[in-house]
């Protein structure tokens, strides 16, 4: 017998990866639950089963920065309470210090769906009842028609995890001239912004011709992180989705200065802002 929650809840994130380094991923979580009935002639209870994975995830997988351990790309000093990582990619060398839940250490060379997926099955074993044989979890990006960009960023004010300097999105993006969606427009900032980081200027501390450092004290503790120039975007604000929706409406009136632009910037599923210029 076999339970299912299919899009049980979403999860925000960035990821090393080999090729394309620091990437922001948003991807939805479904679960299979294999196993006998109990005295209620249930699997699980679905109340547990939602609790306990949405909770888990929020804390274990969201707003943190996915490292696959066992890759040789990557050079890692770990305690119980910070994190230091050298990563090197194809555009240059990434390298952060960060508070240690800014991290989920992944066991495996690589991040993916199915090695992230992997990994939490381990992690979660004991956290459902004996009948529960199996608990298979998977995770899906989202389906969109149009474009869309990944980006990564870290927002120092925020009480919360978003906090931490080196999160992620998948998000799509709408944008329109006098009213009138513009999917050329579109595409072209998805492409600009193809595996970004959106930086703020109070927060770099130096930079020169290849690199960009960045530094900031936030509720959670000290964040670096230095990244290869030609994998940042600047913004002369903080990097919220109301403040990148604005910047690129106002972009993008600079550059079409007789017509009325309007953007939505979405911040991973289902949810954003909306500038005007």
């Amino acid at each position: 017998m076999q339970l299912f929650v299919d899009q049980l809840t979403n999860v925000d994130f960035s990821y090393l990866d080999a090729e394309r380094g620091i990437v922001g991923e948003t991807w939805w979580a479904s679960a299979r639950l294999d196993g006998g009935l109990d005295d209620q002639g249930m699997i699980c209870d679905f109340g547990l089963v939602k609790k306990t994975l949405r909770n888990w995830l929020d804390d274990e997988v969201d707003h943190r920065l996915l490292v696959p351990v066992k890759s040789p790309q990557l050079t890692l000093q770990s305690t119980a309470d910070s994190v230091e990582l050298s990563w090197n990619c194809q555009h240059g060398t990434i390298n952060m210090s960060a508070p240690r839940q800014a991290v989920a250490l992944i066991d495996s060379d690589h991040i993916s769906a199915d090695s992230v997926a992997r990994w939490c099955r381990q992690q979660l074993k004991a956290f459902f009842p004996v009948n529960v044989e199996q608990l298979t979890l998977g995770f899906t990006p989202e389906q969109i028609d149009g474009a869309f960009y990944h980006y990564s960023h870290g927002l120092k004010k925020h009480g919360g995890n978003c906090q931490r300097i080196a999160h992620g999105h998948r998000s799509r993006i709408v944008i329109q001239l006098d009213g009138q969606r513009n999917p050329a427009l579109e595409a072209q900032w998805a492409q600009r912004w193809q595996d970004i980081y959106l930086g703020s200027d109070e927060d770099v501390v130096g930079q020169d011709d290849q690199r960009i450092h960045y530094a900031y004290q936030a509720m959670q503790g000290d964040f670096r992180l230095s990244m290869p120039k030609v994998t940042c975007y600047q913004m002369d604000t903080d990097t919220t989705v109301e403040f990148i929706a604005q910047h690129l409406a106002n972009a993008i009136k600079h550059e079409h200065p007789d017509s009325a632009v309007t953007v939505q910037a979405f911040e991973g599923v289902n949810k954003g802002a909306i500038a005007s210029a």
